[in-house]
């Protein structure tokens, strides 16, 4: 298994080096503070068939501001500052719970137990054929039709100095979704000092062997969400290379990005050339692939992208030690979803970086492996950090 997320340096390949390394403390709730003081709050966010469902609000002192729910362990609201200082929410999402539950494209969610597209819904593991729902005909995505976004996560609420966050757990059945094996996941997201917002995911499985891919599924638009089109951002991807799909977007190989209208290793506006007949962009209607990061070794924190919103200044920085990362234009946007600031949203109103192993890892040997065995722990880290240009 990929052995991810030990505490190691992290190498930044675009310029700076940050350095991200937050440490999980005493669990506790703190009220919110007149004088900024970092917090955690809790309030009621409706209710599904599991149960109750809650949203946390974590604050940093810089005012930077991140709503979660026990529902998918959805980032519902990120609330960054501009140049100037002005927050605005730069994630999509729903102002109420019903419309996560009947409508939401993965807004924000943790994707599991397999994120990405398994091949006809179908892999083989220790000489056993697995048949996943069909749920992105012909295949099976981010985990099948009752996956890790549509449960309801406990959530323990900590603060370590600075830093305040949630350790999010959940279990995922022997069968669940016909996938092998009783998985224990965990996911702690930190709030940091620095506004940056650390993901540490950690699972175990007993009984039986499974296969694992876990992400973040946040759709991004650093002008606002509802502010209108992505394409103007400007983005840049540590990836020479890149997995072609075929036309139900199942990867068929490993290619150049070299030549490509998905080369982003020199920074470029994601409209630029996302009008091009080039094959790949018909397949997915605009951006939909996986890139393969440039990395020396399988574990450390690399700069995976970066991504500048011209007017306002925003800068979203993208760290992993997954070995790929999904960019995602947001083809599929259609103007039928109303989002938090009540405007709808369009096709390439958001994008998503998703960091993870690569999409049907299960079904080719060549890809790194995504098996999980039982007695082993899958670890992977990663980091959206913001920040602003002038």
């Amino acid at each position: 298994m990929h052995n991810l997320g030990r505490a190691v340096p992290i190498v930044a390949r675009a310029g700076t080096v940050l350095a991200l390394m937050a440490t999980i403390g005493a669990v506790s709730s703190t009220p919110s503070s007149a004088h900024g003081a970092p917090s955690v709050t809790k309030e009621p966010f409706g209710s599904t068939s599991e149960g109750s469902v809650d949203r946390y609000t974590l604050a940093n002192s810089n005012g930077m501001r991140v709503r979660i729910l026990t529902y998918g362990g959805i980032l519902q609201s990120i609330e960054v500052p501009d140049r100037h200082g002005h927050n605005a929410n730069v994630s999509l999402g729903f102002n109420n719970l019903a419309d996560y539950v009947a409508k939401s494209p993965y807004f924000g969610c943790i994707t599991g137990r397999y994120a990405n597209r398994i091949a006809d819904g179908k892999f083989t593991l220790d000489g056993v054929t697995y048949q996943l729902p069909i749920n992105n005909p012909p295949n099976s995505l981010h985990g099948g039709t009752v996956g890790f976004d549509k449960h309801i996560w406990a959530a323990t609420p900590f603060r370590h100095g600075a830093d305040v966050g949630l350790v999010m757990t959940f279990t995922s059945p022997d069968g669940d979704q016909n996938y092998p094996g009783e998985l224990h996941a965990t996911v702690t997201y930190t709030l940091t000092r620095t506004n940056g917002i650390r993901m540490d995911y950690r699972a175990f499985v007993l009984k039986k062997n499974t296969v694992i891919n876990l992400t973040n599924h946040t759709y991004f638009n650093l002008a606002g969400e509802g502010n209108g089109s992505i394409e103007d951002h400007v983005l840049y991807l540590n990836a020479k290379k890149y997995t072609p799909v075929n036309d139900v977007l199942i990867p068929t190989g490993i290619e150049a990005v070299r030549g490509t209208p998905l080369d982003f290793t020199h920074p470029t506006a994601i409209g630029a050339r996302i009008r091009d007949g080039f094959q790949q962009l018909v397949f997915g209607r605009g951006y939909d692939h996986n890139f393969v990061l440039n990395r020396h070794d399988t574990s450390s924190l690399v700069l995976a992208a970066r991504v500048v919103e011209p007017r306002s200044g925003r800068v979203l920085s993208v760290l992993t030690d997954q070995p790929g990362i999904q960019f995602y234009s947001g083809n599929f946007l259609d103007g039928t979803l109303i989002g938090t600031s009540g405007r709808m949203y369009r096709q390439g109103d958001g994008f998503a970086l998703e960091t993870q192993h690569y999409p049907d890892s299960p079904n080719h040997p060549d890809f790194p492996s995504t098996v999980l065995r039982v007695g082993d722990t899958y670890r992977t880290t990663t980091i959206y950090q913001f920040s602003t240009t002038h």
